[in-house]
């Protein structure tokens, strides 16, 4: 007998629809195998076998040995996973005769079994439910785990089984589900500006303030250089709690990708803060960008509408670092394969940390540097001129005194809600700019064509301009970021017009462009 199921394969941060083709009948060959699948399926998937079969016996249900053939379609897209293993378990209880299909039709069911009878959770069940509402499905069988996920997509029905058993009875009709809701306002206004550090915490710092408070208003990348203890990790782990609350859209969309890696924290149905993304510096190429023989997304993607940190930049491999030139330039990675290339996507502030010397003291107030000056240009040599090209602001972080790390009281900043306050009015500045660009959402994204008409500069600033960039010999790209971040200060203080001072800012933060770097002050 002939039946079907419908499933789904995720290619990249998309799904696309796999009917699952099981025909069984006539004894199988003794000896042999009796579960045959075809349509290009992995090894795990070809491994379902055991699974299925012993799970379909410990479920109570007969395993009658038919002799099987199961057909993956369509047949020249890769399968991978054991995803297939409920779908292709209730296809066989139907073809077998044990359950019926009365609630088969336009049923689309995904998850992995063990051995027991258990369903197991899945990657990819949102970007699966976006692409079922598409093709039209009346309802998902998911696990358990995945179903407030795949419930934030209205338009379809989701329905939650933890065992091979509810699931056979459902699609029978002898059981009955309750459908998964998820509220999904209430889901995405949950915690959205919830952090558990704020900026009221640092001592001082106020110059360093005032550069986050640029790159979080304008989208730009930043590079803290300072000596171990000066607060640049803790600095830098604040800068989400002064970004712009993320959209609903910007949600959905880095859910999906977390979806696809299979890391979205458990019970959450929607992502509500931006991420930050810390990985170590020992990570691989491929961790960082994105790839492997199947796809997936790397930490530069996961870290999609938030931020990526790198502690210690020089000492993560330098052809890692190379790799993400042209993504945060694109905003996208594309990974090609012989038979597939996907697309994920990169649009994440970078902010970076650094010691100044291998010693880490170079120029420290109060301690001695103990290298050479071409020790120093050779630490900093570790980053490629045009990955520190792509960085806007150049920050060096000096240590707080004790003293005033002792007299916290007095030393108490304003908080991130009063700094996030002034980057939210200089944002909606950039959302009635770019209004008519689309994907195009702050001053950093901004490409040059635009940067000629939004960043126009009087005589004075035109002159400052080509004087710095004569001296500190900058790059094209250097020149259209300090006229990205010069825009970004006027805003900050609502003006229309770049001014020279708001232009000299922006100079001053190209501090390791500058020849001077690396000799004692």
């Amino acid at each position: 007998m002939l039946v079907k199921t419908f499933a789904s394969a995720v290619q990249g941060v998309d799904a696309r629809s796999i009917i699952v083709e099981v025909n069984a009948g006539g004894p199988a060959p003794e000896n042999k195998p009796w579960y045959n699948v075809i349509g290009l399926p992995d090894n795990a998937i070809r491994e379902g076998s055991y699974r299925v079969e012993t799970a379909i016996k410990n479920s109570g249900f007969r395993n009658k040995r038919l002799r099987t053939v199961i057909n993956l379609a369509p047949a020249d897209v890769r399968k991978e996973g054991a995803a297939y293993d409920l779908p292709i378990a209730v296809a066989y209880l139907q073809a077998t005769g044990q359950i019926s299909s009365a609630r088969a039709e336009g049923l689309l069911i995904m998850g992995e079994l063990s051995l027991g009878g258990e369903v197991r959770p899945i990657k990819g069940a949102l970007p699966m439910a976006i692409q079922a509402r598409r093709l039209g499905y009346r309802a998902m069988l998911l696990p358990q785990e995945n179903a407030r996920e795949a419930a934030i997509v209205d338009g379809i029905e989701v329905y939650g089984v933890r065992t091979l058993r509810e699931a056979a009875g459902f699609v029978d009709g002898r059981q009955e589900l309750q459908a998964v809701e998820v509220n999904t306002r209430d889901e995405f206004f949950r915690n959205r500006m919830s952090f558990d550090v704020d900026f009221s915490d640092v001592c001082g710092q106020e110059n360093i303030k005032r550069a986050l408070t640029l790159a979080a208003a304008g989208g730009h990348n930043v590079i803290l250089i300072g000596p171990p203890g000066a607060g640049k990790t803790m600095l830098a782990r604040r800068l989400p709690t002064i970004l712009p609350p993320i959209s609903l859209r910007e949600a959905l969309e880095t859910t999906k990708i977390h979806s696809v890696a299979g890391v979205l924290p458990e019970d959450a149905a929607l992502i509500t803060r931006r991420p930050f993304r810390a990985p170590h510096h020992t990570i691989s190429d491929v961790a960082l960008v994105g790839g492997g023989s199947f796809p997936c997304p790397g930490e530069i993607s996961l870290a999609h509408n938030g931020v990526l940190f790198l502690d210690e930049l020089p000492e993560f491999k330098r052809s890692a670092l190379e790799v993400m030139r042209q993504p945060m330039e694109e905003r996208r990675i594309i990974i090609s394969r012989a038979k597939i290339s996907v697309e994920f996507p990169s649009g994440f502030m970078l902010i970076a940390s650094m010691n100044p010397c291998p010693c880490g003291y170079f120029n420290h107030p109060d301690k001695e540097c103990s290298c050479h000056p071409a020790q120093v240009k050779r630490y900093l040599n570790r980053i490629s001129g045009p990955l520190l090209d792509r960085i806007d602001l150049h920050v060096e972080v000096t240590p707080v005194p004790l003293e005033k790390l002792t007299d916290h009281a007095n030393l108490k900043g304003e908080g991130s809600a009063a700094i996030a306050s002034r980057v939210q009015a200089a944002r909606a500045l950039q959302d009635s700019r770019f209004a008519d660009h689309v994907g195009i959402y702050c001053n950093a994204q901004m490409p040059s064509r635009m940067v000629r008409d939004h960043c126009r500069l009087s005589s004075a600033g035109n002159q400052l301009l080509k004087t710095a960039m004569d001296r500190l010999q900058l790059s094209a790209r250097a020149y259209d970021r300090i006229l990205k971040v010069a825009r970004t200060v006027a805003d900050l203080e609502a003006s229309d017009d770049i001014a020279t001072h708001h232009l000299a800012e922006a100079i001053n933060f190209r501090s390791l462009d500058r020849g001077t770097w690396g000799e004692k002050r």
